[in-house]
């Protein structure tokens, strides 16, 4: 059973890094439109990460234009992903970040994570 799990499971993408709850990142998702493919960048943090292997998912909200909200969840084996870069690391203290959903401004702001 262990062998027919394997050979169904998609392998890791080697383009995106380890990601944690809080990180500010920018994932570059390819996008068909028509014929033509292009690149898009999703700007923002990650507010929650679920599950491991095949469906394995992480959430990004970042704020648009008049303060509103957008959040995107990306599936973490997809072959779609063409990059995720990590900007910066935040320090938090739970793994779901969803108290950010009612907070706008400053009070949205997360404590910048420094390492030695």
């Amino acid at each position: 059973m262990n062998d027919l799990m394997k050979s169904v499971e998609q392998p890791e993408n080697p383009n995106i890094p380890q990601l944690h709850p809080g990180d500010m990142v920018s994932v570059h998702i390819r996008i068909k439109e028509g014929n033509t493919e292009r690149i898009q960048e999703f700007r923002g943090t990650i507010i929650s990460k679920r599950a491991r292997g095949n469906n394995a998912t992480f959430t990004v909200r970042r704020i648009a234009s008049n303060g509103i909200g957008v959040e995107r969840t990306f599936l973490t084996r997809s072959p779609r992903l063409e990059k995720v870069v990590v900007q910066r690391h935040s320090q938090v203290r739970r793994a779901k970040l969803y108290h950010l959903r009612e907070r706008t401004g400053k009070n949205a702001r997360l404590k910048q994570k420094f390492t030695a």
